[in-house]
C-alpha cells in the first residue's frame, strides 16, 4: 500500500530523506571552518511512526511483550557460562581466541537482550523486566542493567543530543580521536569503558538507587563465585568477550552502524546480514526507533509489511566492512552524527 503524506507539510512523512534544518553543532567539534556533522530533526522517529501507522494499523498486533524471550536468555547465559568453565582451564591463547571468536557472539546476544528487558519487551510488569535484566548482564562481569536501561530511554528521547544520548561520544572524544586510524581503533578498545563513564555526564540522571544497588550485590555475588568455583580463567575469558563485543572487533561495526551518518540525509540506519539470526535482530535499527514497543522477533515483519517505507533507506550489510571503513575512511569520524535539534531540554529525575 503506498504511504499518503502527513497532512503537516513541514514535518517528513515516511522517508529519512527531507530536506535537514540547521541546528547549533559545538565548536568543539568543528575545524577548519568545516563542519564535521550533518544536522536535522531527530524527531523524524516519531513523525515517521505516526506515518506509519497510519497506513500499517497491523502492526499494532506485533507490539507487546514476547515471553520466550525469557528462555532465550536462561539459554544464552547458560552457554556462556559453561563455556567459561571450560576454556577457563585452557592456555591464555585459547582464551583469548574463544573469547573474541564465539564470546564475544555471546555477549553481544547478552546485550540485545538486555535492550529487550529495558523496553519492558518480555514481561508485562516492569520490575520483572529489571530482574531478567541484572540476569542477562551477570556474564558480562559489569553491574551495567539499571544504568543501561536509564541511558538507553534517554537515547531515545534525546536522540542526539550531546549530552543525554549516552551512545553519542563526547566533543572530547570527537577531539581527541580525529580522523586517524589508530586512534579511531584505540578509541574502539576503550568502549566498554567510555560507555559506563557516559551517564556521568547527565545532570538529573539517578544513577544510585535501590534498583542501582541491587544490580551491583547480585554482580558482586557473581563475579566473586566465577573466580572462586571456576577460576581466574573463567572470569579472564567473560571479561574479554565483553570487551570484544563493543570494542575492536567486527561487531563492533555494530556501534557505528547504528547512527554514524554514511548515507547523507538519514538519522539511523539499519543493519541487514546473517548475523542478525545470532544476536536477536539487533541489526533492525531503524524499524526499533521507529516502533519501540515491538520485540526482536517481529522487526523483519515490520519491514516486510513497511517495505516502502525500509526498502529505499539505506542500510548495511556487513558489519566488518563498515568497522574498516570507519577505521581507514578519514571522512568518517566521531563527529558525523545526527545532531538533535527537537530534543532540548534538560532530562528531569530520571530513574529505573
Amino acid at each position: 500500500m503506498p504511504m499518503q503524506p502527513l497532512h503537516r507539510p513541514e514535518r517528513p512523512a515516511a522517508t529519512d530523506r527531507q530536506p535537514r534544518r540547521r541546528a547549533s553543532i559545538p565548536r568543539s567539534i568543528q575545524r577548519k571552518g568545516k563542519t564535521m556533522a550533518i544536522t536535522r530533526d531527530t524527531e523524524l522517529h516519531r513523525w515517521r511512526r505516526l506515518a506509519v501507522m497510519r497506513d500499517h494499523p497491523e502492526l499494532t498486533a506485533l507490539m507487546g511483550p514476547y515471553l520466550p524471550t525469557a528462555g532465550w536468555a536462561v539459554a544464552v547465559v547458560g552457554v556462556q557460562v559453561c563455556i567459561a568453565a571450560w576454556i577457563g582451564q585452557q592456555p591464555w591463547w585459547a582464551i583469548a581466541i574463544t573469547a573474541y571468536t564465539v564470546g564475544a557472539v555471546a555477549s553481544l546476544s547478552l546485550l540485545s537482550l538486555l535492550h529487550e528487558t529495558s523496553h519492558d519487551l518480555v514481561f508485562r510488569r516492569p520490575s520483572a523486566n529489571q530482574w531478567l535484566g541484572i540476569f542477562c548482564g551477570l556474564p558480562l562481569m559489569v553491574p551495567a542493567a539499571t544504568s543501561y536501561r536509564k541511558g538507553h530511554h534517554l537515547h531515545h528521547s534525546h536522540l542526539g543530543d550531546t549530552v543525554y544520548d549516552g551512545d553519542f561520544a563526547s566533543p572530547w572524544e570527537a577531539r581527541m580521536v580525529g580522523n586517524c586510524p589508530l586512534r579511531k581503533a584505540m578509541w574502539l578498545v576503550a568502549q566498554p569503558l567510555l560507555l559506563s563513564l557516559r551517564i556521568g555526564r547527565m545532570p538529573g540522571v539517578v544513577v544510585v538507587d535501590r534498583w542501582s544497588l541491587a544490580n551491583v550485590a547480585v554482580q558482586v555475588v557473581f563475579d566473586v563465585a566465577v573466580v572462586v568455583w571456576l577460576g581466574w580463567g573463567a572470569a579472564t575469558y567473560l571479561v574479554l568477550a565483553h570487551c570484544f563485543a563493543l570494542g575492536l572487533h567486527p561487531l563492533g561495526g555494530r556501534w557505528i552502524q547504528e547512527h554514524h551518518i554514511v548515507d547523507p540525509g538519514q538519522v539511523t540506519y539499519s543493519y541487514y546480514g546473517p548475523m542478525n539470526r545470532l544476536v536477536f535482530n539487533c541489526g533492525y535499527h531503524s524499524e526499533h526507533h521507529d516502533l519501540m514497543r515491538v520485540p526482536w522477533i517481529h522487526l523483519p515483519k515490520v519491514r516486510r509489511i513497511a517495505s516502502e517505507v525500509y526498502g529505499p533507506l539505506h542500510a548495511h550489510t556487513s558489519w566488518g566492512r563498515l568497522l574498516v571503513r570507519f577505521l581507514f575512511d578519514r571522512e568518517l569520524t566521531l563527529a558525523n552524527r545526527t545532531y538533535g535539534c527537537g530534543n532540548k531540554g534538560a532530562a528531569r529525575k530520571v530513574t529505573a
